[in-house]
């Protein structure tokens, strides 16, 4: 009877083995079975912030497939610009024991308590694109040259109305970006640091009066608030002239800005849409701007950010130092984080089939 107890007994503790065994290797994101004392086939959090954007779609897709040709497995969450389900979300993937999260922020000021959790756990945090103020639990930033991004913006709006010529005066209206994104500022400043010395000589006229930084901002960077803003303006204020150019920072409110200015009479020979800007080269603004209503956007290749972010957390796993081109730049009021920075380039009519298309973003029957 003992010997027939012991035989089940083995059966039984070989049958459990060979379910644990197949349980850690199996994974829905098509990951490999972890390693002992390796990094690799672990698996690595990623927390974005919105489905509503396209291009935080892009970006999710682009780290998940970086981090699988790497080795990791991967759990993608979208806090759909809910800044308490976003630190819920990473709190889960903290307690699901992820090595690795690469976070793209909602609100950057919201995340020192969870970032401390990561800490204590001993996971690495990159600041993806969105760099998270005020913890010191974040190990490196990866993103683009924000300031270069907004200078694109004003830069393009000076050339476009000939204001370097001697033209004008013309009047323009100024957006911004969400005020709790870092980038905001960034954006902002950098254009104004092109645009100010027209302001200041009148020959560029903000008729609304709405120039400053606060006044300007754009919550969640939500299409809707921006077009409901530039409705009120072309109400209160454009009752006589005309709109010559807005500053968008971004193209989902720069469509916003769109349907406003369609809705008051512009986009006709007689009244033709402004000079409007935007940023991230978002399918619906690239159409838009070969059908000649947005004018230009600022292109930053999510395939590369989402190389450098996945590689960062790579190397930071395997004792590795990530490479690193700005250590100055982005103090987010508790230490400076370890930047590297990738360059932007401005699209218009003119070269988005060699940037965009040529350059395998697009193809040229996706922008028909």
């Amino acid at each position: 009877m003992r010997t027939r107890r012991a035989a089940l007994a083995a059966i039984a503790a070989s049958a459990s083995l060979a379910l644990t065994l197949s349980a850690c290797g199996q994974n829905s994101e098509g990951g490999s079975e972890e390693k002992a004392g390796s990094a690799k086939g672990g698996t690595i959090g990623i927390a974005m912030p919105t489905k509503s954007s396209e291009r935080w779609i892009s970006d999710g897709k682009n780290v998940v497939k970086d981090l699988q040709a790497k080795g990791y497995k991967t759990k993608l969450v979208y806090g759909e610009d809910d800044p308490d389900q976003q630190v819920s979300q990473i709190e889960n993937l903290i307690t699901q024991g992820v090595k690795g999260l690469i976070i793209a922020a909602i609100d950057n000021k919201s995340l020192n308590n969870v970032l401390q959790q990561a800490a204590d756990a001993k996971i690495p945090v990159i600041s993806y694109d969105r760099l998270i103020l005020g913890s010191k639990n974040v190990d490196y930033y990866a993103s683009f040259d924000n300031e270069k991004v907004g200078k694109l913006q004003g830069g393009y709006i000076v050339d476009k109305l000939g204001l370097k010529n001697g033209k004008g005066p013309f009047n323009i209206e100024l957006f911004a970006g969400s005020n709790d994104d870092n980038n905001t500022r960034y954006f902002f400043n950098g254009a104004m640091s092109v645009l100010e010395p027209y302001i200041k000589s009148k020959k560029l006229v903000v008729k609304s009066g709405q120039s400053q930084l606060t006044q300007a901002t754009t919550l969640r960077w939500d299409g809707a608030t921006a077009q409901k803003r530039m409705e009120d303006i072309l109400t209160s204020k454009y009752t006589s002239g005309r709109v010559d150019a807005v500053l968008s920072p971004y193209d989902g409110i720069s469509i916003g800005i769109i349907a406003a200015l369609k809705s008051d009479g512009y986009g006709t020979a007689s009244k033709p849409l402004p000079v409007i800007t935007g940023q991230d080269a978002e399918l619906a603004s690239v159409k838009s701007i070969i059908a000649g209503q947005q004018t230009q956007t600022v292109y930053k290749d999510l395939r590369k950010l989402a190389d450098v972010a996945t590689t960062m957390v790579d190397d930071a796993l395997n004792g590795k130092k990530p490479q690193i081109n700005d250590t100055k730049s982005y103090d987010n009021g508790t230490k400076v984080v370890p930047a590297y920075l990738l360059q932007p380039v401005s699209v218009d009519k003119s070269n988005y089939e060699k940037v965009l298309v040529e350059g395998g973003y697009y193809t040229a029957g996706q922008l028909k």
